[in-house]
């Protein structure tokens, strides 16, 4: 055997992991390699990490089970997030109801009959304290699915995890905090593009210097999904995103090595069964290839694409809601079998409601079948080689290849500039609604099957699941929010609101600092992001 093959290349990768390298076996006792391919083949864990960035995938580790949950007030998702850690859940991750997306407090008119909703309320760091209650924030990570206000939340999360005697390197999670992608597709915006930019600056500049197990940034191509791109768009948006936050923290001082192994993505597991597998496939090829010939990137984890996935929620119906516990299986399958390192399972009511516990447990229990009894997690990428996945990663490839290199020519060579100038004129926005538009009317003259939709409909009405949203919420919040007020020391909270708008005035500071400062004084979300929109102002996108 040539010495510079493939497979010895990835075998001296574990010359002090035999374990690694050992045979496993079928459940008929069958022997199983640890890879398969010729000696010239791409292997897991080597560039451009096609088959995925460790060598032996999970079977030296499995994905993190990271399970999704938010609703009503903090005291309800924390019971939440036990209900998720007792049944097996090896990561937590909070969705945050629509006002506090927005920056709206609680007891703000615009916040009336939405409170809690989507998610859970979060006004002020009193919120963060019960949300993380008894929880160990040191051994166990957490993911907060937040944008446009993701800084200042940021700070209340790390300014309580202080409060509670855990120091912030210590902390372990992922902020999304991808504020392009709500110009493009989600439109959960508060301030214009470019001072949004600078938040996301100062946060992936004070993680580098000071959590140095923490993610900043996580790129999401899912909502892009959600809105109705294509996978070859989902991936090249979301690449595009990637450079251009790789861009912005150049220009806020940051080598490209010390902060890029710390990105992190979000994709869609929709349920295109082999076309998601060979998505994930090419993203981690491209982005490999970009960071380190168009970047410079040396440090092989620059390299390398992480990535959570979240089986799709466009794809629940509900029509016939018991066939979303399919859907979702089939889409968790391809995200393993695509290398993902983290994965929430979307629950099978969530067409009508938010999840109910019993319902969030079977998705959890979905990921733990395929993780202890399908025996996928024996061999790294098992479905590489397939003449029918390698090409169709080739051609995802070079269709989103192709919208890169146009985002790049609209920036004149850069990215963040192509992406701002396409948020701004309106052309990320016309390829999803093209492709949204396309697949709608597929459906509507029946060329593509909804099962339960479409096809195979049942004449019964189907039942709805019982609402979980407690009515009562929305005002137990605002109480909470004003015994905070009428508690806390208004001068030292006006002299911390002072502090951030001076901070947001000087484009050299870095505003957590004062992010935190604010927390600890007892500001309320709204108030730290009505500061800041006096400064940034407000976005308004020009209708097209």
């Amino acid at each position: 055997m040539n010495h510079r093959s493939g497979r010895s290349k990835w075998q001296d990768a574990y010359e002090e992991s035999p374990a690694a390298l050992s045979r496993g076996a079928t459940q008929s006792g069958v022997d199983l390699d640890p890879v398969y391919g010729p000696d010239d083949a791409e292997f897991p864990g080597l560039f451009p990490y096609t088959r995925g960035i460790h060598p032996a995938m999970y079977r030296s580790k499995l994905w993190t089970m990271r399970m999704f949950a938010g609703f009503g007030t903090a005291p309800e998702t924390n019971q939440r997030f036990r209900d998720i850690i007792a049944a097996g859940g090896t990561g937590i991750s909070t969705a945050y109801d629509m006002p506090t997306l927005l920056g709206i407090d609680s007891d703000d008119p615009r916040a009336m009959g939405e409170v809690g909703r989507c998610g859970v309320a979060i006004d002020t760091i009193d919120d963060v304290a019960d949300l993380y209650e008894g929880i160990d924030l040191a051994a166990i990570t957490t993911s907060m699915t937040i944008n446009a206000p993701a800084a200042p939340i940021f700070a209340m999360f790390v300014a309580n995890a202080e409060a509670h005697g855990v120091q912030k390197s210590l902390l372990g999670g992922t902020l999304q905090n991808d504020i392009l992608k709500e110009y493009q597709a989600q439109h959960e915006y508060v301030f214009p593009p470019r001072p949004s930019l600078r938040l996301v600056r100062d946060t992936m500049v004070f993680a580098t210097h000071e959590m140095p197990r923490w993610h900043p940034l996580s790129i999401s191509g899912y909502h892009i999904r959600e809105a109705g791109s294509t996978a070859a768009q989902e991936v090249a948006f979301t690449l595009a995103n990637g450079f251009a936050y790789v861009e912005l923290a150049r220009h806020g001082g940051l080598a490209v090595d010390s902060f890029a192994p710390k990105l992190s993505f979000f994709f869609n597991a929709h349920i295109d069964f082999f076309e998601e597998v060979a998505k994930y496939r090419c993203a981690r090829r491209l982005w490999a290839t970009w960071m380190r010939d168009f970047y410079g990137a040396l440090d092989e984890h620059s390299w390398q694409l992480r990535f959570h996935a979240q089986t799709a929620g466009v794809s629940l119906t509900a029509q016939q809601p018991d066939n979303n516990h399919a859907r979702t299986a089939i889409e968790a399958l391809a995200a393993v079998l695509g290398g993902a390192q983290s994965l929430h399972t979307n629950s099978f009511d969530e067409a009508w409601t938010l999840p109910s516990s019993d319902a969030a447990r079977i998705a959890l229990r979905t990921q733990q079948v395929i993780a202890y009894e399908t025996n996928v997690t024996e061999v790294a990428d098992p479905l590489g080689g397939s003449w029918f996945v390698e090409s169709l990663t080739d051609e995802l490839q070079r269709e989103a290849a192709q919208l890169l290199e146009e985002i790049l020519e609209i920036g004149d060579g850069s990215m963040l500039e192509g992406c701002l100038i396409a948020i701004d004129n309106g052309w990320f926005e016309g390829h999803i609604s093209d492709s949204a538009y396309a697949h709608e009317r597929a459906v509507q003259r029946g060329e593509r099957i909804i099962v339960g939709v479409n096809a195979f409909n049942d004449d019964a009405a189907a039942s709805s699941p019982p609402n979980q949203i407690d009515g009562d919420g929305e005002m137990r919040q605002i109480e909470r929010l004003t015994r905070v007020r009428r508690e806390r020391n208004d001068d030292a909270v006006h002299r911390a609101l002072d502090a951030v708008r001076t901070d947001a005035l000087d484009a050299d500071a870095n505003l957590m600092t004062s992010f935190m400062e604010a927390a600890r004084a007892r500001a309320t979300l709204g108030e730290i992001m009505d500061t800041l929109a006096d400064v940034f102002g407000r976005y308004q996108m020009v209708p097209r």
